[in-house]
């Protein structure tokens, strides 16, 4: 039975009782408001939709996304990533303020036109996954019940596949600028990349096609440079693989300073320990200045040898453009396609075509 009580010049509280449900009630400004809401609980009690809304009026969509950081967030494998998003989403008052009840598609995609004012359509679409993958588990693991608005918006046009390869130019002047870097008497250093495991780990990235996560999380326990192969008990799909290793593969890894020293005449034994002892940030802003220390010598190469330089040489490039680069030429010694998805690691060959570009004049010799 439905009750509406006067509370204050511009409050009536409506409230809801019947037998072997829980009572309802909800606060609202104007009485049609009120008489509005009840005749709807008391049609869902009768026709035994009920729907309990009580968690869903206390929270708002803020309290949700910081419950689903601390709780779910951890204990997943894109974590740190996660986390971020939802940093990002936070600071987004005009949507995470409003009580999960009120958050509808049209609050959404308000929110999402606020969004596309600063960022890409990509990024905006990662966020909306993010909102969606809340509003399901708050939904089905704790007793929020509200609908999930995010299928009724229209999302954002994806952008196009990214298509960027290194010249070979571009290439030798990337890599001269991971090198150097090398401290001198005086304590200042050379010009180049101060972090050492930069250069080897660009290379490496050029030679596998693995991804920055896998390359950062190698262990040598999992690396034999006598079969050539590097093991990957943990990726981003959720699949161990083993990677296969050229003989510039081996040769990058038998150079590094982290590897094993072992005594001749004893047996080798298991070792442990990171490949590629650096962090991701660490591997971002060096790889970014890296970019940019090879455009100046660039620039300054064709200043002196008057020549006019390419327009846009090392420009949009990331570290991830290297497993598209390397994919591309792994194709070219490779030409069964399940053989290169195993060393790629794409479980959709789809998505395998994606991080294949091959050069036209490339494919033009092969033409003949």
């Amino acid at each position: 039975m439905g009750q509406i009580t006067k509370r204050g010049e511009y409050q009536w509280r409506a409230k809801v009782r019947r037998k072997g449900f829980p009572e309802q009630s909800r606060t609202f400004t104007y009485k049609e408001d009120a008489e509005k809401w009840v005749r709807t609980v008391e049609s869902e009690l009768e026709t035994k939709g009920f729907i309990d809304r009580r968690e869903a009026e206390k929270n708002t969509l803020a309290a949700i996304l910081k419950r689903y950081q601390q709780e779910i967030t951890p204990g997943k494998k894109s974590a740190a990533i996660e986390s971020v998003k939802i940093d990002v989403l936070l600071r987004d008052a005009a949507l995470v303020g409003l009580k999960m009840t009120a958050i509808t598609s049209t609050e959404v995609a308000r929110w999402r036109d606020r969004r596309l004012k600063e960022v890409t359509g990509g990024t905006v679409n990662r966020e909306i996954d993010v909102l969606s993958t809340v509003f399901n588990h708050a939904r089905r693991e704790w007793g929020i019940h509200v609908e999930n608005p995010i299928p009724l918006v229209k999302r954002p046009e994806k952008a196009r596949a990214r298509d960027r390869r290194l010249s070979h130019e571009e290439e030798s002047y990337l890599l001269a600028a991971l090198t150097g870097g090398v401290r001198q008497q005086d304590g200042t250093f050379t010009k180049g990349a101060r972090n050492p495991w930069l250069l080897p780990l660009v290379r490496l990235a050029l030679e596998t096609a693995m991804r920055r996560g896998e390359l950062l999380a190698l262990q040598w326990e999992n690396v034999d440079l006598k079969r050539r192969t590097a093991h990957l008990p943990d990726t981003k799909n959720g699949d161990a693989r083993s990677v296969p290793l050229s003989t510039t593969a081996v040769s990058i890894l038998k150079g590094l300073p982290s590897r094993p020293k072992t005594e001749r005449g004893k047996p080798v034994e298991r070792v442990a320990g990171a490949v590629f002892p650096t962090t991701a940030m660490a591997l971002r802003k060096g790889f970014a200045r890296a970019i940019e220390r090879a455009q100046q010598d660039y620039l300054a190469d064709c200043k002196a040898a008057r020549r006019k330089p390419q327009s846009g040489f090392l420009s949009d490039v990331h570290f991830h453009d290297t497993r598209h680069e390397a994919a591309s030429r792994l194709a070219e010694k490779l030409s069964n396609v399940l053989e290169l998805s195993a060393v790629t690691g794409h479980r959709d060959l789809r998505m395998l075509k994606r991080y294949y570009h091959p050069r036209a004049e490339d494919l033009a010799k092969k033409l003949g």
